[in-house]
């Protein structure tokens, strides 16, 4: 049977890597360090996906522009505390090595900065696996289209034979903004509800669902 895709754009945390928690934490974090209104979980993790400078204006609205290196700086440190902490999700290891040998060119396209990515790729040893990446400190923010559409001229891949593969709406918008295929995950940042809310072509709820889909459909 012919495959449907070429082309698998992952997101990275949330979706490979079990990091919302530790993200919202960080946020939550910092804002108490400044003295600031600390943002819900929920706000929180609504923002996870976004370039950071974007999240923490969306999760922490009320402080002043000029001050927002300070709450970068305190995110990071928080961050990078429980770094080392982090792992894959179960079977994400795997799934991604299944995928390199059946043929499909990987990608990753990421709210991490390029250094974020690169710690995250050395500590889970995947990197050999993905032909091409996009970062947050690279290219507009998700939900902007800018990241699935430099990936897919760097391997001369259309977008009818891509497809994105993420836990936030600001995956499954972007794809939409793309004109890519969405997959959807709903064991990462966002709830199964918001996701299925912008019609992806499906929305699995842990790994070795995410891996069952892409053997029968992609």
């Amino acid at each position: 049977m012919a495959r449907r895709f070429e082309l698998l754009v992952f997101d990275w945390d949330g979706t490979l890597f079990d990091s919302a928690a530790a993200i919202v934490a960080a946020i939550q974090s910092s804002a108490r360090d400044l003295e600031l209104p600390v943002p819900s979980e929920e706000r929180a993790r609504h923002v996870i996906g976004l370039g950071l400078g974007d999240a923490l204006r969306f999760a922490v609205p009320d402080l002043p522009e000029a001050r927002y290196p300070e709450i970068v700086d305190r995110y990071r440190h928080h961050y990078l505390g429980r770094d080392h902490e982090l792992k894959l999700f179960a079977g994400a290891a795997e799934l991604v090595a299944e995928l390199a040998e059946a043929g499909f060119a990987l990608a990753v396209a990421t709210g991490k900065s390029r250094a974020g990515l690169q710690r995250a790729f050395a500590a889970s040893e995947l990197g050999p696996f993905f032909h091409a990446t996009r970062c947050a400190d690279e290219c507009f923010s998700k939900p902007h289209p800018q990241m699935l559409e430099e990936l897919m001229d760097e391997l001369a891949v259309p977008a009818e034979r891509t497809l994105m593969i993420g836990d936030t709406t600001h995956d499954v918008q972007m794809a939409k903004n793309a004109g890519v295929g969405a997959l959807a995950v709903s064991y990462g940042a966002h709830p199964a509800a918001q996701l299925e809310s912008l019609a992806p072509l499906a929305c699995v709820g842990d790994v070795a669902a995410l891996r069952a889909w892409l053997r029968a459909h992609a």
